[in-house]
């Protein structure tokens, strides 16, 4: 079959719906009637346009997430392969903060590392004790993934573009080295209201989330925007992620690196 490529006002029109979708607080159709299923150039194409808006409108980029590393996930949403998207300062949350609902639409939430670098990840080949040297701290953190897309009927393109399904992410407050613990070797625990419903390993994020890490490096690099001092980085889901309802109670424990927890708030 012949690739025929996306255009500039193919990228254009998907872009602008879920930007909409967002505004407005409504989910919308997929866009890969627009892009394709499996166009990974337009989907970037498209997240770098949406980016480019909120920029624009005065968000301020604070680091990237990884999507898409535990098999678990992966079967959840019937993709193959990692992506990444941007993180912005709005979007971040401290322990024990209420995440206003309606904020994020159609909340999910998993469990991982975030890691913050004292270096940029910009020169040299990348190599894993690279990575290592630029990474300041680790901390555990909860991702509130989200889509734009009604029903997170998503193709790869799809959650792409929707800055990799990003939503919110809520920090916890223990910093941990990694001369003190290896992230391969975390013990990851998901409670809901008091009901555990995801667990896991820092190996069901690409076998290491380090190695999680240098994958990103490597791929936002390629795209001209290396990772850098002071950003911070979710590795990606050591389990599977779970719904998440208005009002409820949410605790990550990332053993050994400490709990981090947020609520839900209720709808108006």
């Amino acid at each position: 079959m012949t690739h025929i490529p996306v255009t500039e006002d193919a990228v254009t029109q998907a872009a602008d719906r879920l930007r909409t979708a967002q505004s407005v607080g409504v989910p919308c159709p997929p866009v890969r009637d627009l892009i394709g299923r499996e166009d990974v150039h337009a989907a970037y194409a498209v997240q770098q346009r949406i980016t480019q808006a909120w920029v624009a409108d005065g968000a301020r980029v604070v680091g990237s997430k990884i999507g898409l590393t535990s098999e678990a996930v992966q079967a959840q949403l019937g993709v193959d392969q990692p992506d990444f998207g941007t993180l912005f300062d709005d979007m971040r949350y401290a322990d024990g903060d209420v995440v206003p609902a309606g904020s994020v639409l159609q909340p999910r939430a998993e469990a991982e590392i975030a890691f913050v670098l004292k270096e940029d990840l910009a020169e040299g080949d990348l190599s894993l004790p690279q990575i290592r040297r630029a990474i300041d701290y680790a901390v555990a953190a909860i991702e509130i993934c989200g889509s734009r897309v009604e029903n997170w009927d998503i193709s790869f393109a799809d959650t792409v573009a929707d800055n990799a399904s990003g939503g919110a992410f809520v920090l916890g407050r223990d910093r941990r080295s990694l001369a003190d613990f290896e992230p391969r070797d975390a013990v990851m625990r998901l409670v809901v209201d008091g009901e555990e419903v995801s667990t896991g390993t820092g190996a069901a994020c690409l076998g290491d989330p380090l190695v999680a890490v240098q994958w990103l490096a490597r791929q936002v690099r390629e795209f001209g925007e290396p990772l850098r001092a002071g950003q911070v980085i979710l590795s990606g889901a050591l389990g599977p992620m779970r719904s998440v309802d208005a009002g409820s109670a949410v605790q990550a424990t990332v053993a050994p690196i400490g709990t981090v927890r947020f609520t839900l708030g209720k709808e108006q």
